[in-house]
């Protein structure tokens, strides 16, 4: 299926498009998302971002997390959720056919805490054969629709029931990320009713990372994406969330890699497709076009 949709044989041409997922999938996927760079080699910063299952339908490269490791990307990639912007390098033409997994949906695929794989990336091939099989069967398709339709039939294989009180608290916890400009961890505690220490548990079993740590890459990215979809100073859009403006340059360079002149005026691809991903109609979830 590479390169199967408009001018995506154009020479340097660099390409995302999102598929927003069915009813029956919403609180586990935030998008199947099809990236194509028609470059011999691509090289940019992916922000903090979900989880991520991504299938490499063309193209070998490696990750660079914040603490300097470098993982090689396997056919079928499992990324953790991410707490910090990270770099990667691929030798191309590059084609991804992408899942972003919110946190139900991380449990449920993998049945694992994220905080242990936050940050990091293993090989999809290790969780069975289907994943190696469902890989070499999209590369063998020549429609990229069609190729969706069997990723989403493949993930309503692999996904695991999740029970209610996961499902109440990823709720709270979703709500309290995307309605505070600057989520304190005691609202997330009174919302839900439960003890600090229950709180820590649970965001770190599901989104990858203690509250404090979560309320601050959402705050970064939620302002980041209204600095690159507005043409106002960012000093007016950052208002009080932050100490200063010290303060925010550190915080938006940890979770989007970028300065605030880079994300108005430098920003590379890949980081501006995905930050103006806000700006999509249709039915995603909520959590995904704030962050």
């Amino acid at each position: 299926m590479r390169h199967e949709f408009p001018d995506a044989n154009k020479e340097g041409m660099v390409a995302l498009r999102y598929y927003e997922p069915p009813l029956d999938l919403i609180d586990l996927v935030g998008s199947i998302y099809l990236f194509t760079a028609n470059t011999p080699y691509v090289s940019d910063m992916t922000r903090a971002d979900f989880a991520q299952l991504r299938f490499m339908l063309s193209g070998r490269g490696y990750y660079t997390f914040h603490d300097g490791r470098q993982i090689e990307t396997p056919g079928v990639c499992v990324l953790g959720p991410t707490m910090s912007a990270i770099h990667f390098d691929v030798d191309g033409p590059l084609q991804v056919l992408g899942v972003a997994l919110l946190p139900l949906g991380w449990y449920a695929l993998t049945n694992q805490d994220a905080c242990n794989h936050a940050d990091s990336l293993y090989d999809g091939a290790t969780i069975g054969p289907g994943y190696t099989e469902i890989l070499e069967s999209l590369r063998r398709t020549d429609n990229h629709e069609e190729a969706v339709e069997q990723l989403w039939t493949f993930l309503r294989t692999c996904f695991r029931p999740i029970n209610s009180s996961f499902q109440d608290f990823v709720k709270a916890a979703d709500t309290w990320l995307a309605n505070e400009s600057s989520p304190r961890v005691e609202a997330l505690i009174e919302a839900t009713g439960l003890s600090a220490r229950q709180v820590a548990r649970l965001t770190n079993r599901l989104y990858g990372a203690p509250p404090k740590l979560l309320a601050r890459k959402y705050r970064a990215l939620r302002i980041a994406s209204l600095i690159a979809s507005t043409d106002e100073d960012w000093r007016e859009i950052i208002g009080d969330s932050f100490y200063d403006q010290s303060h925010f340059i550190r915080e938006l360079k940890h979770f989007v890699g970028v300065t605030p002149h880079q994300l108005k005026n430098k920003l590379g691809i890949v980081p501006r497709l995905t930050l103006l991903r806000r700006q999509l109609g249709g039915r995603f979830p909520y959590i995904s076009r704030i962050s």
